[in-house]
């Protein structure tokens, strides 16, 4: 016989919290307690809500499931990256990554369990999507790595970026949720301009964020400047085109007003050339794109591609710059862990 599914506490809203104790007899404001510790003490369990009777979490505990995520290993890089490896209720392992520079500490977290679109010189585009993380997944992540940088650096995080493990416009409704749990006051009262949404280019989903009036930042993996280099590198490009994401982003823009980052790797004699900046500059201007991140490229395994030499890079940058394109090379962090850029792949610590 199967065991009876709990309801995950973390999905009940407070009015919903506040019926439910209200039909058990209790005071409503121990609906407040509840749901102060899961989202503004960050609880991970019932033990943790000290301010609660013994019997009163027995009872939650028997009625409800509390599936947190836990840090399963920790790497620290030479250069202060540190690279969390999370494991969730069921066992799936998924990453995130604290980025430390002078003046920000950003976390980088991920979406979804592996991910579906199998872009090329991606490490988590060569695994399965095993499923979308649920908001309170996402939500954890951040808590945790939060903890890691007060524990490592003294301060809080300053900034998210969602360019971890995964394709978070395709876990749509779970990342809204968990970016308005980690922007509200009682959750980790973080501003929603300090987040920043990255999508390999899923044009129907970009609108909609237009729509919804989002107030985070938008970056878009562009990676090659035209539909034939795109399209063998990044799948995903055959039903998004760059005419369909350009309008896209134009739409998202016209709703918004929000800034938009294209993030662009260089890989040797593929997309490193002058005329290939020539024609990124043609959609840098058709976009009213705030940012132009030039990425160096990091090997993985299963992708023989290599990143071109400083001379190579410099003249790209340069050639931009003398098209007053606003651009910055990034320069990768952890690569040494494997946590830069592209290379998320749940690899155990050796």
């Amino acid at each position: 016989m199967n065991a009876v599914q709990l309801t995950n506490i973390r999905h009940l809203t407070l009015s919903e919290l506040e019926t439910y104790f209200e039909q058990m007899g209790e005071k409503k404001f121990r609906a407040k307690q509840v749901y102060e510790w899961i989202w503004l003490k960050q609880a991970r369990g019932f033990d943790d809500m000290t301010n609660l009777s013994k019997d009163l979490r027995a009872k939650l505990a028997a009625e409800f499931s509390f599936p947190a995520l836990s840090v399963d290993t920790e790497q620290h890089s030479n250069d202060g990256t540190i690279k969390s490896r999370f494991k969730t209720s069921e066992g799936h392992f998924i990453e995130g990554v604290l980025i430390p520079t002078d003046d920000r500490k950003t976390a980088c977290v991920s979406s979804q369990i592996g991910c579906s679109l199998s872009c090329k010189f991606c490490a988590t585009g060569y695994m399965d999507r095993k499923r979308n993380l649920t908001y309170d997944e996402i939500y954890d992540q951040v808590s945790l790595i939060n903890e890691s940088c007060e524990k490592a650096y003294n301060k809080k995080l300053s900034n998210i970026v969602f360019m971890g493990m995964g394709e978070p416009l395709l876990n749509y409704n779970n990342v809204m949720k968990a970016i308005e749990r980690i922007t509200a006051e009682d959750g980790l009262g973080m501003s929603p301009r300090r987040i920043t949404v990255s999508t390999a280019g899923v044009a129907k989903m970009i609108k909609k964020l237009g729509d919804d009036k989002v107030r985070f930042k938008l970056a878009l993996s562009l990676h090659a400047a035209n539909d034939q280099k795109r399209n063998e590198i990044m799948p995903i490009n055959e039903s998004n085109n760059i005419e369909a994401l350009v309008e896209a982003l134009n739409y998202f823009y016209k709703q918004t007003g929000n800034e938009i980052t294209f993030e662009y790797i260089l890989f040797q004699n593929f997309n490193d050339s002058l005329k290939d900046a020539d024609e990124l500059i043609k959609i840098y201007r058709r976009v009213p794109a705030d940012l132009v991140n030039i990425i160096e490229y990091n090997p993985i395994d299963n992708f023989q591609f290599n990143k071109p030499d400083e001379e190579k890079t410099a003249a790209f940058m340069n050639y931009l710059e003398k098209h007053k394109v606003n651009a910055r090379l990034r320069r990768s962090r952890g690569k040494d862990i494997d946590a830069a850029c592209g290379q998320l792949a749940n690899k155990k610590a050796v």
